[in-house]
């Protein structure tokens, strides 16, 4: 292929590397007014009173909006297709707040000096009442964090906000208890994952204008522009069809902006005012009111015969959704449904969950989404299970791997993995990091160890029977091609991969493909970029849309040839009949006079399947003795995500996963102080990893063969992330003896359960 499967460069690589403005805030208004949030000091509070008086005399203050300016209708900030799986729990301002960062008041003013200045003048009085702030006291405790009778599930999730609850269910097929029974080997363990943040560089940040046609028009730093145009007009209470929503390039999302942080709020002005408003969070902002990773404890049960097939899985997950309910539903499933699919003989399995709602920021999406945080914990588990039958953890994984055509069991809308080299990305990481010479354990002399560890992944390709992709194709009468895109490009480089698949369907150079960017107006209609629909899912529209023009430009060139369709052929550059020729110039320009058929296709793809993409990762570290301190000397990762469109944005993006799995296994950790307030609100406090913590990264890919899939790909965005918590666990573990069930993996752990250890021994 010419293009596909090539690592073709970016297509806005020159602008981005050369500081070129196509970012938000390069792109707003001179004239915007500055809008700021005034922030809740309380985790659990009502505004009993506020005055703004002396706030709105502030010189270039244009308007101050409290709860008493806001609809009073419930909505969720989820970007997800509807029906909203999250609940309807929120108003854009609220008496009743619910974290510490909560908003209070909205400010808006001619300059960031005076907006500054009034948000220290309004003064409000609280009604201060007791938080919940820890997960395991949550749920049906007498302390309510949505006590108002307005809140609403529009979907059985289990959800009951008199509870504290905002999903619950269980679910299990065949009978746990009773395989269990009859497993030679079983363990039962706890794992606790704590909140992450997603710190891309980028800030959350929205401009909004009105046009001449009294539309609000929303330039936004968001990974889901039609869900975006949606929420908006469900808080703000106006029809859709009033919304339009522009999206620039993105500096980094990962998750975060496939939940609307921040656009209410300049959209409020706006539409209030008429006057263009932006908002630029700060770090510290977008440290204390994001969202975050959710936080899980999850306990396995998993048992295995005497030859190492595992019979039986148990999961029970509680989540902490925060103070608001966006994406809790649908992150907790996966932290179930994803490792248990990972263990192909399981004859039994039982997932249950509850997520609770507490005080703190609530949490959202993150690269994983739940997947990763279950995939920890069964992974360990597994580890810790071969351990005690006394086997090699590679082995025991060799044993129960998923294969192609073979069970996945939890998995849903693919009972067998359609196309899988598991097999192959294992027994390739075995060979790349030596595992055999390495494992478990080498004393380098020192006070040093070094010891492996080993974890497989499996994700999806986008939601099956949810998710939307869109591409509209059309010729130029240049014989150019626009490929108009209604997914997100947030610098994983859609854009240029779905250029290369049209550019080969095309049989067309890829300059001669230009893509266009989100417009809610004029791009066709798709879900957003978020679990891993892509590649997969756009990716399929765009073929779909390039056959159909194929055969639009034959028909015409034939038409222009005075041929009949059997006798002509269309080689990307030329209609042909054999004898005669028109080119695809004189086809476009043709096209644009006196033609009744424009050759201009949009289509829209939606997949009723999921096929899992697959990896396995395998780190080794060195571990000081005397300090417990980690260094990631190397990580190895084989992935399979069918054939990969672009092997270097493929293997970047994997890269990428790796590192931010690095930082949750070993640094990142969203800490609270008693009253409910972020401790680590700033970079300097809350450490991601640097080049200098993460060793070597090594990535090669095993190709299987997607038959859904454009050209055979699924998705590889999100399962990157997946395996470094788990490996890196077990690696220290081999390394030092001491198992650490709760991420983040610090020194200090390390340093302590090398002392109980010691004690333990003695």
């Amino acid at each position: 292929m010419k293009y596909v499967n090539q690592s073709v460069r970016k297509k806005d690589a020159m602008a981005l590397v050369t500081g070129q403005p196509v970012y938000t805030d390069d792109l707003v208004p001179d004239n915007c007014l500055i809008v700021k949030v005034l922030r809740s000091p309380y985790a659990n509070a009502w505004v009993e009173e506020i005055k703004i008086g002396t706030a709105e005399q502030v010189s270039g203050i244009v308007c101050i909006l409290t709860y008493k300016d806001v609809p009073q209708k419930r909505f969720t900030l989820a970007g997800q297709t509807d029906p909203e799986l999250s609940p309807a729990d929120r108003l854009i301002l609220d008496r009743h707040l619910r974290f510490v960062g909560d908003a209070v008041a909205i400010v808006a003013g001619e300059t960031e000096a005076a907006v500054d200045k009034a948000l220290k003048r309004i003064k409000v009085k609280y009604r201060v009442e007791t938080p919940v702030l820890e997960l395991h006291k949550a749920k049906d405790n007498p302390i309510l964090v949505h006590p108002e009778e307005d809140w609403c599930q529009k979907v059985p999730v289990g959800a009951d906000n008199k509870r504290n609850l905002c999903a619950s269910n269980v679910e299990a097929e065949g009978d746990v208890e009773e395989v269990l029974k009859t497993c030679k080997y079983t363990v039962d363990r706890t794992y606790h994952t704590k909140a992450n943040q997603q710190a891309m560089m980028e800030t959350f940040r929205t401009c909004c204008y009105m046009d001449h046609f009294g539309r609000l028009n929303v330039l936004a730093s968001t990974q889901i522009p039609f869900h975006v145009r949606r929420i908006l007009g469900n808080a703000l209470d106006i029809p859709a069809s009033k919304i339009r929503v522009i999206k620039p390039r993105i500096g980094g999302g990962f998750g975060a902006k496939q939940t609307a942080v921040c656009e209410i709020y300049p959209a409020l002005v706006t539409w209030k005012t008429g006057r263009p408003s932006k908002i630029v969070y700060s770090r510290y902002e977008s440290m204390i009111a994001s969202s975050p990773r959710h936080e899980m404890e999850i306990r396995v049960r998993a048992g295995a015969d005497e030859n190492g097939i595992i019979k039986a899985i148990d999961v029970y997950t509680l989540s902490n959704a925060g103070a608001y309910g966006e994406h809790s539903p649908t992150t907790v499933w996966l932290s179930g449904h994803k490792p248990i699919a990972l263990y192909r003989h399981t004859e039994a399995y039982r997932f249950a969950y509850d997520v609770v709602y507490t005080n703190v920021q609530a949490a959202g999406a993150y690269r994983g989404y739940g997947a990763t945080q279950g995939i920890y914990a069964v992974e360990s588990a597994v580890s810790e299970l071969a351990e005690k039958i006394g086997m090699d953890p590679v082995k025991i994984r060799e044993l129960n791997m998923p294969m192609e055509g073979e069970p996945l069991p939890a998995y849903g809308d693919v009972s067998c993995a359609t196309s899988c080299a598991m097999d192959r990305c294992l027994a390739k990481a075995k060979e790349m990091i030596s595992w055999d010479e390495k494992y478990p354990v080498r004393d380098m002399g020192n006070g040093k160890v070094r010891g492996v560890g080993v974890a497989m992944a499996i994700q999806g390709s986008s939601i099956a029977g949810v998710d939307v992709g869109g591409a509209s194709l059309k010729l130029n009468e240049d014989g150019s091609y626009t490929l108009a895109l209604g997914c997100t490009d947030m610098g994983t480089g859609c854009d240029t991969i779905l250029a290369q698949m049209a550019a080969e369907c095309m049989d067309t150079s890829m300059e001669n493909v230009v893509t266009f960017g989100v417009d809610t107006d004029i791009s066709p209609y798709d879900s957003g970029s978020y679990a891993s629909a892509t590649t997969y899912v756009t990716g399929n529209a765009v073929m779909q849309a390039c056959e159909q023009l194929k055969e639009k430009i034959t028909a015409f060139g034939a038409e222009m040839l005075h041929a009949d369709l059997t006798e002509v052929d269309f080689d990307g550059m030329y209609v042909t009949d054999g004898e005669n020729r028109v080119s695809l110039a004189d086809i476009g320009r043709k096209s644009t006079c006196g033609n009744s058929c424009g050759l201009q296709v949009t289509t829209s793809y939606s997949s009723e399947i999921s096929p899992p993409p697959f990896m396995t990762g395998m780190a080794e570290v060195e571990v000081d003795t005397e300090t417990g301190e980690v260094k990631v000397l190397d990580y190895v990762a084989v992935v399979d995500c069918g054939t990969p469109i672009n092997p270097n944005l493929a293997r970047v993006q994997t890269e990428g996963g790796i590192v931010q799995g690095i930082g949750m296994a070993l640094y990142e950790d969203v800490q609270y102080d008693k009253n409910g307030a972020v401790r680590n609100n700033s970079f300097m406090q809350y450490k991601i990893p640097s080049r200098q913590d993460i060793g070597k990264i090594r990535v090669e890919f095993e190709s299987s063969y997607e038959e859904s899939g454009p050209f055979g790909a699924k998705s590889v965005g999100e399962l990157v992330i997946d395996t470094p918590c788990p490996a890196i666990a077990n690696a220290i573990y081999n390394a030092t003896g001491v198992r650490i069930r709760e991420l983040p993996i610090t020194a200090e752990k390390i340093a302590m359960g090398i002392l109980e250890k010691g004690k333990v021994e003695k």
